[in-house]
């Protein structure tokens, strides 16, 4: 009988550590060197190949939380998707990209793909379909985003894998929402999962990183474009990392917990129009999640109803904090119009169902009721303004 393999929160504190076998510590020890010897060794190791202790060590424990063989880590989750992207596509290619995505690899794709001679289509929709009428003679990958920001749609992860397989594509999914601890594409067979490792991995506001997961072949491929671009960690902050994501599986079910919580509070909310938390049964894509997510995670957006000020609401809060990033251990507000989509057109962000006074919202770890009697407060005080 094979051993069970770990669960989760020990996979998070264990797997990929490093042995302090001088001092006998209780963390990883950190290895602050650029440079390192290149005769007698078993490695060649340099920060730019991606291959120093810490950065190993890292990259096994990712790549243990995805279920994936290898796994490699980046200076930004923009740096991760650019890296996997570039690595699959050469001029002439074509890539079959998720309509509601990201703002940031919105504008990668359509700002800079032309000038490599890549093209691009973008789906109508998020359905299987969706996806096998954009594919061409010349398709090579079809990218992903579930849950996607900013309005947490859900994409059918197995049926876009299977698409992508049965026309030998390679399938890239952007997991940073959900995070390892709510969704693992690999197990539904997704060739590359990628993170801002900045969002629910570090998880305290202060970690620029990206990860990119995926088979020994595949990662292989991503590292040679990697060490030519130059997008790796520094190990200091891959060091931080690996403390922050100890934490990972405690953190990410509270905020589960509470995003829940205040999704069904805000959904009853007179002024409050709508809604987008995969985690509530109104959701169109309810089923769906509950299919392959294990928890719904703890993003939500939501818009005021017509004639309430959503930027004057934002300034209104005591408690949650107006930010421009998310997933933190503090709860956080933004809008997607000045902050994750600024670079988008405002035909653009339409297009995709963002409308100006949207409200993204990353909940944290506090207790419910404070999150609950600071928006109610702020609720009141914005109301007020409009008699």
């Amino acid at each position: 009988m094979k051993d069970k393999k770990p669960e989760l929160n020990t996979l998070c504190v264990h797997a990929g550590e490093l042995r302090d076998e001088k001092y006998r510590g209780a963390i990883s020890p950190l290895y602050m060197a650029t440079s390192y010897a290149f005769e007698d060794v078993e490695a060649k190791r340099y920060p730019r190949y991606f291959n120093t202790p810490n950065q190993e060590a890292l990259s096994r424990k990712i790549a243990a939380l995805e279920h994936t063989e290898k796994a490699l880590l980046f200076g930004s989750g923009m740096a991760a998707i650019s890296s996997a992207l570039m690595a699959f596509l050469h001029r002439g290619d074509h890539v079959v990209l998720q309509k509601t995505l990201y703002g940031g690899t919105f504008n990668l794709v359509t700002e800079e793909f032309h000038k490599f001679g890549i093209e691009y289509t973008f789906t109508e929709g998020w359905a299987p379909e969706d996806f096998e009428t954009c594919i061409r003679k010349n398709t090579r990958v079809i990218f992903i985003e579930t849950p996607s920001n900013p309005l947490l749609t859900v994409t059918d992860i197995k049926a876009v894998a299977q698409i992508a397989s049965k026309h030998g594509l390679v399938s890239m999914l952007d997991n940073t929402f959900a995070s390892p601890v709510n969704q693992n594409p690999a197990d539904f067979g997704i060739d590359l999962v990628i993170h801002s490792a900045t969002k629910y991995l570090g998880g305290h506001s202060d970690i620029l990183a990206g990860a990119v997961a995926g088979s020994e072949e595949h990662v292989e491929k991503v590292l040679q474009f990697g060490k030519n671009f130059g997008g790796n960690l520094s190990d200091y902050t891959v060091w931080l990392l690996e403390r922050s994501i100890k934490t990972l599986g405690l953190r990410v079910k509270a905020q589960n917990r509470n995003a829940r919580k205040l999704a069904r509070f805000l959904q009853k909310h007179p002024d409050v129009s709508a809604v987008y938390y995969p985690g509530l049964k109104s959701h169109p894509d309810h089923a769906l999640a509950k299919q392959q997510m294990k928890g719904f995670g703890g993003m939500l957006s939501f818009e005021l109803r017509d004639g309430l000020d959503a930027r004057q609401f934002m300034k209104e809060l005591r408690l949650i904090k107006p930010s421009m990033s998310l997933a933190g251990v503090e709860s956080t507000i933004s809008s997607p119009m000045l902050t994750s989509h600024a670079l988008l057109s405002t035909e653009e962000r339409h297009k995709q169902g963002i409308s100006d006074g949207l409200l993204r919202f990353s909940v944290g770890i506090e207790d419910k009721k404070d999150l609950i009697k600071d928006i109610e407060q702020a609720l009141v005080k914005v109301t007020e303004l409009v008699g």
